[in-house]
């Protein structure tokens, strides 16, 4: 069963007010669409097929009722009673969600979906998939949920692609190296997501600029990065304010050296 990265979900009031901060930094970002079905609207920004979803609520009375939808109800929680913004949760892509769903089953996990979507872009057009949300009894470890699209990875990136949704980037040719999980226990969060996907790791390091012990597990298209802090930073004030959630941004490409909070999360241009 192999997995690619698909995208990394960010909580955002109204996304279309990520466009400017967004270009400003030199980034290709375009309005997405609409999820009439679930009262959510989007903002995207690509790096091939791997990208970066802004999201927020159109109609919260129509977002309220999705129960069943992890990413939704997720969403109106922080958004709409915590107000509470920035990267939230991850999207890994699969061919064969229907036996991804009965293995995790076996695993002893609680899964829902899959569920059906669907999107309406900005020339009128529906794209659809399929959504299945995996939880651990009392959530012992916060997991991805993940997706199946309608039509394949190389249809997509030519329709993408001749919409202008994928488009040159200003600071160059970036790609999203990773996107940088913080974690209360590092080698612990590690097994599990090994066991469950089969993810090969990296080496342990310590990355000196958000005081943290980090790992990558390996993953088609974009590594996941998990990180327990060691100290005060930006690590242990995010798991602080927030808890495990992912919170950092590594694009790689960019002919620069940065590192600074943008949106409510942390980026890393290298």
């Amino acid at each position: 069963m192999q997995f690619f990265f698909d995208h990394l979900v960010w909580f955002f009031k109204k996304p279309e007010q990520a466009i400017s901060p967004l270009k400003q930094r030199g980034l290709h970002v375009v309005i997405g669409g609409r999820h009439e079905s679930w009262g959510t609207y989007n903002t995207l920004t690509y790096f091939g097929l791997s990208y970066i979803e802004f999201l927020g609520i159109e109609n919260l009375s129509i977002a309220e009722k999705h129960v069943e939808n992890g990413l939704i109800t997720h969403i109106v929680q922080q958004l709409a009673k915590v107000g509470r913004e920035g990267p939230a949760k991850v999207a890994i892509r699969t061919n064969q969600i229907e036996e991804l769903a009965t293995k995790l089953k076996a695993e002893g996990l609680t899964v829902y979906g899959p569920l059906t979507g669907e999107r309406v872009r900005a020339d009128g057009n529906v794209i659809r998939w399929s959504l299945l949300f995996p939880e651990y009894p009392e959530n012992k470890v916060s997991l991805p949920f993940f997706i199946e699209w309608e039509k394949s990875d190389e249809e997509r990136y030519s329709e993408i692609e001749v919409q202008g949704l994928i488009g040159p980037h200003l600071l160059g040719q970036p790609k999203l190296e990773s996107v940088g999980f913080v974690v209360n226990n590092l080698d612990e969060t590690l097994e599990i997501w090994k066991k469950l996907f089969g993810l090969k790791q990296g080496k342990k390091y310590t990355d000196t600029e958000i005081n943290a012990r980090c790992r990558i597990l390996k993953l088609n298209g974009t590594n996941l990065l998990f990180c327990t802090p060691i100290g005060d930073g930006p690590a242990t004030k995010v798991l602080k304010e927030k808890g495990e959630t992912p919170f950092l941004v590594n694009l790689t490409d960019t002919n620069q050296s940065h590192f600074f909070e943008m949106l409510d999360g942390y980026w890393r241009f290298q």
